[in-house]
């Protein structure tokens, strides 16, 4: 783009809702992900505190809720909704959003600020359109209809719940109606903000008073020690002990496939995926920077920011390597493996919404074929009596047991560590392993299970 159209660009796409479809249009047409997308923007855009709240609320709300916003939009415009002009696709989104699911902006001033947005960017006979769409919802925005229920449950929770489909078919036959209802409901919500205090910079009880002193309100985590849910979305990572390395950002469900590792001080550990380095860096801080940890990761950009993340947290015990899972080897073989393996991510959809509307049945089945591999491989790199964790951020068992029992199956000098010894009987499931669920225990989905290789 050259400096004059960008010049333009930017000066089209003024205020949180231009900036907000801007992005939106970006989503539509290209594979960037939300978050990317969103970052972009707010280093290129001068925006203040509040704006910045409310761009992150618009656009991630829209694309939590998209299933219900084109359901209603479809019903109402006169034509293809999917075919229409994206600045005037996104423009109704953004305001249809604010209609349905924002209490703060009154229903006029919503569709006043899309429709001039409109005018200004397609013309006349485009905010038009957009008036008449958005102002015949609002009139009839308490007897929309949905689909039946009754007649196709299906549909009604993918519409109604924007869920695609495919998911909500594959989640009821698996934990059936009333727990996919919970499940999709709870991936809707506004995430939580949790961080992990880094014990090698300070202690809980001097990052909480930071966090008082400053007026930040949080909660102790649920179980996994040194973790804080924040009461509220903030900017934290502006904050000075951000950068002295004092705490991490990082939900608790990543730290219980740390905790299931047991890793000690005099541990040779490798975490074979480790970028950007959220758990590498908490087995350090368990291990007390003291023993080897060998971070292992395929591209160079994921390196620097697992060495950027490592540096700033002020952890010494960790060896990055450059390498492709599948193809690294060592002359020793290691007392603790980390397998946090690449997988669908269907237990972050709270945090990562746009997730839902990429991923379809045949990203599953291509990862349930890769996972076996990887597992197989890190298992091979194990000593006698060593133990590995195989752990995802999904909740589809095709990724998570599946893989684990088949290898178990076909490998019998291993054997399945009951995660029991180390957590409550309610965050494991019948097998042994760990299984988190959003709308069962308030924090993302994960899954864990640990591996023993045996002495005889």
């Amino acid at each position: 783009m050259s400096k004059e159209n960008e010049f333009l660009t930017m000066n089209l796409y003024q205020g949180v809702r231009g900036i907000a479809v801007k992005i939106l249009n970006r989503i539509d047409r290209t594979d960037a992900y939300l978050d990317k997308m969103l970052d972009i923007e707010l280093k290129q855009n001068d925006l203040e505190g509040n704006d910045k709240a409310l761009l992150f609320e618009i656009v991630h709300g829209v694309i939590r809720h998209l299933g219900r916003i084109d359901w209603v939009l479809t019903g109402f415009y006169k034509g293809q909704f999917s075919k229409c002009i994206p600045n005037v696709k996104n423009s109704m989104r953004v305001a249809l959003y604010q209609i349905l699911f924002l209490d703060k902006v009154p229903d006029y001033a919503a569709v006043n600020e899309a429709v001039e947005f409109v005018k200004k960017l397609q013309g006349k006979n485009s905010a038009d359109l957009t008036n008449a769409v958005l102002r015949n919802i609002i009139r009839n925005k308490n007897s929309i209809r949905y689909p039946d229920r009754k007649e196709d449950i299906v549909n009604f929770l993918s519409a109604y719940h924007s869920h695609p489909s495919w998911l909500v078919k594959r989640w009821i036959k698996q934990h059936g109606e009333k727990f996919t209802e919970d499940l999709l409901i709870a991936n809707n919500k506004k995430p939580r903000m949790y961080m992990r205090v880094n014990n090698l910079k300070t202690k809980k009880e001097e990052l909480t008073s930071l966090l008082k002193s400053v007026g930040l309100n949080y909660y102790d985590g649920k179980i996994i020690p040194h973790f804080i849910q924040l009461h509220n979305l903030t900017n934290i990572t502006e904050w000075e002990y951000f950068g002295k390395g004092y705490f991490t950002i990082q939900d608790e469900s990543t730290g219980f496939s740390c905790y299931l590792l047991d890793v000690k001080p005099h541990h040779r550990v490798l975490d074979l995926f480790a970028a950007p380095g959220g758990k590498t860096s908490l087995l350090a801080d368990i291990m007390n920077n003291e023993g080897e940890i060998f971070a292992v990761d395929k591209y160079e950009s994921r390196l620097k920011m697992l060495k950027a993340n490592l540096e700033r947290l002020g952890v010494k015990n960790v060896i990055p390597v450059g390498a492709d899972a599948l193809e690294f080897t060592d002359e020793e073989k290691f007392d603790k493996i980390l397998l946090d393996v690449p997988c669908s991510g269907l237990g972050t959809l709270i945090k990562k919404p746009d997730i839902k509307w990429r991923r379809d049945i045949g990203d599953i089945r291509r990862l349930a074929e890769l996972q076996p591999k990887l597992l197989a491989k890190g298992a091979s790199l194990l000593k006698p009596g060593g133990e590995l964790v195989f752990s995802t951020c999904t909740i589809d068992p095709e990724e998570n047991f599946e893989v684990v029992k088949k290898f178990l199956e076909e490998n019998d000098k291993f054997e399945l560590v009951d995660a029991r010894q180390y957590f409550p009987e309610e965050y494991v499931d019948a097998f042994g392993c760990v299984q988190t669920y959003p709308n069962v225990h308030g924090i993302d989905g994960a899954f864990a299970a640990k591996i023993r290789l045996k002495t005889n």
